[in-house]
C-alpha cells in the first residue's frame, strides 16, 4: 500500500491526495460551468493543472474530458451536494492528507499547496487548514484536512447536508490572496472569451 511504501523508504511526511468537486448542477451559470472556457481552457483544467503531478486526483462528477488523466466517481446518490462529493471523494482516496478543492476555482494556483504545507507545520490537534478569502470568508471547499479526522467528522449519509459543518473541525484559517479563493457561479463571473 502507499503508507507501507511510504513508511519504508523513511518518508515520513504524509501523502497527499485532492478531491476536486465537479457534481453541481451549475443552475445559476446555465450551463456545466466546469467545461466553461477561461483563456482557452475549461475551468476543470484550470484547478487540475494547480494539483502537484505526485498527488492523487479524484474528481466528483460525471466525467468530461480532461488534459490530465484523473480518477472519477460519483456521490451516491448522485446531486447530493458538495458534502456528499468529499465523502464520495474521501471514500476513494488513499491519502493520508485530503485537499478539497472545489471545481470552478480556476485561479486557485498555489493555494492546495499552501493549505498543506501549513497543515504540515501544525499541530496534531488540527485537524484541518481552510482557505479565508480577502473578504473574511473561510471556505470548506478549499482545505486540507487530516483524513482520519474527515472521516470521523462526515455525517452519513452525507446527502444534503451543509459543507459548512466541515467547519465544526479544530482548524486553522490560511489568507489565500487575489483571486485564489474565488468561484465562478455566473457567466459574469469570467472574463469574455475573445
Amino acid at each position: 500500500t502507499m503508507t507501507e511504501s511510504t513508511v519504508a523508504q523513511g518518508n515520513s511526511s504524509p501523502t497527499v491526495g485532492a478531491v476536486i468537486l465537479a457534481g453541481g448542477r451549475s443552475e445559476r451559470f446555465g450551463r456545466d460551468k466546469i467545461v466553461a472556457r477561461l483563456a482557452g481552457r475549461p475551468l476543470i483544467d484550470h484547478v487540475l493543472a494547480a494539483v502537484p503531478a505526485d498527488w492523487e486526483v479524484v474528481v466528483v462528477g460525471r466525467p468530461r474530458s480532461t488534459a490530465r488523466t484523473v480518477r472519477w466517481v460519483l456521490e451516491d446518490p448522485p446531486d447530493g451536494g458538495p458534502l456528499a462529493g468529499v465523502a464520495a471523494g474521501v471514500d476513494t482516496l488513499g491519502s493520508e492528507i485530503v485537499v478539497v478543492i472545489a471545481g470552478d476555482m480556476p485561479w486557485v494556483g498555489r493555494a492546495g499547496s499552501d493549505l498543506v504545507d501549513r497543515l504540515r507545520t501544525a499541530g496534531p490537534d488540527v485537524a484541518a487548514v481552510v482557505a479565508r478569502d480577502e473578504t473574511g470568508h473561510t471556505n470548506p471547499l478549499l482545505a486540507a484536512y487530516r483524513r482520519e479526522d474527515l472521516e470521523a467528522h462526515l455525517p452519513r449519509p452525507a446527502h444534503g447536508r451543509r459543507a459548512k459543518l466541515l467547519l465544526d473541525l479544530p482548524h486553522l484559517a490560511l489568507d489565500v490572496a487575489g483571486n485564489a479563493g474565488r468561484d465562478v457561479d455566473r457567466p459574469e463571473d469570467l472574463p469574455c472569451e475573445e
